[in-house]
């Protein structure tokens, strides 16, 4: 007999006014709660100061995560940076700088200073942040199924917006991910918007994670908002993966408060009144607030806290402004092992250096 589809329940623990949900009973202590804002203000700080640099013709085209902090940094504190690996996408960078990649580098990016700054550090285990909707998704999945064949104790973390998810890519990583039973977390940050197109437009289906079940493993949603609920969802999965069980796919919903990119302007097709409702529910402001219930935040620490926020920001785009600016020649690079004549033939004439054999 045909049927609805059904329903998956959201995982939230904090309201947005700081209190915790009846019977929630949040597994975190005061100081990881206490690192997880301040990687939350990082992120939004950051943010500000990078929107700032690129008005000034200073950084490049940069999409911020405002509104989508608890959702980076919860799922990210769920993992070990010494065994586990993220694949990011573009919008978690405070993701992959909490897992160990210098914050001076990725803003070196930002400002176009990539010979030395896209190297990333040994030991580090991040891949290059992807701009290609979904093109990280089959590599994730690559790489799980690999560290699965080595029997590593690792998991690996994925990251895809809503909008990504009506790529090919997506349903063919996870599609293999479920086959392989491969140690994968696939984070989709369902903020509302693929640029300026509307959820309602992605997908009939009421949940991104109901897709989960045509692969055969889990999907589960959480409030993206709550940087508590996300860091136990995605703790879950992670710990899931580890013992073998395989993918899990969790949709944090969350709303981006800002544009896009620096390209974009949103006030041609967003109802202001969105926004104004997702500023209640801002996810730096539940934190701060439950913290304050408890006696763990107040005022002078807030400014000490930001302070200290600021100055490692300064500290790490002043160096970031010291890497070298890429060369003519450095088009050549990282492409081919070797490479072939007609491309030496290209880089030579590109240089004024004759022909090249």
């Amino acid at each position: 007999m045909i049927t609805t589809t059904p329903v998956i329940a959201r995982h939230s623990i904090l309201n947005p006014d700081g209190t915790l949900v009846k019977g929630a009973k949040p597994k975190v202590g005061d100081q990881l709660l206490l690192d997880m804002l301040r990687w939350m203000l990082m992120s939004r700080i950051y943010d500000e100061r990078a929107i700032a640099l690129q008005r000034q013709g200073l950084y490049g085209v940069f999409s911020p995560t405002l509104g989508q902090e608890a959702s980076v940094v919860g799922s990210a504190m769920a993992l070990d940076p010494a065994r586990d690996w993220i694949v990011p996408q573009y919008r978690e960078l405070m993701a992959v700088v909490r897992h160990g990649y210098p914050l001076e580098r990725l803003a070196a990016i930002g400002m176009g200073r990539i010979t030395e700054a896209t190297r990333i550090p040994d030991g580090v285990n991040v891949l290059p942040t992807q701009v290609a909707l979904a093109a990280q998704l089959p590599h994730a999945t690559g790489l799980a199924w690999g560290l699965k064949l080595q029997k590593k104790d690792s998991v690996v973390a994925t990251y895809i917006g809503d909008g990504g998810s009506s790529e090919g890519d997506f349903h063919e990583a996870l599609n293999l991910a479920g086959v392989l039973r491969a140690p994968v977390v696939f984070f989709l940050q369902n903020n509302q918007w693929a640029i300026s197109t509307p959820r309602r437009s992605q997908t009939a289906t009421p949940s991104f994670a109901l897709r989960a079940a045509g692969y055969g493993f889990p999907g589960v949603e959480v409030d993206g908002n709550d940087v508590l609920a996300v860091y136990q969802v995605a703790t879950e999965a992670v710990q899931r993966a580890r013992a073998g069980d395989g993918p899990t796919l969790i949709e944090s919903i969350t709303y981006r408060m800002s544009f896009h990119n620096t390209t974009d302007n949103p006030s041609l097709y967003e109802d202001p009144t969105e926004r104004d409702e997702a500023r209640q529910r801002d996810p730096i402001d539940r934190v701060i607030k439950h913290l304050t219930l408890r006696g763990l935040w107040s005022e002078e620490r807030d400014g000490e806290t930001r302070a200290s926020v600021r100055a490692e920001i300064d500290a790490a785009l002043e160096s970031a402004a010291t890497f070298p600016s890429p060369e003519p020649s450095h088009l050549f690079e990282h492409v081919y092992a070797e490479l072939p004549k007609r491309v030496r033939r290209q880089r030579a004439e590109l240089l004024g250096q004759g022909t090249e054999s």
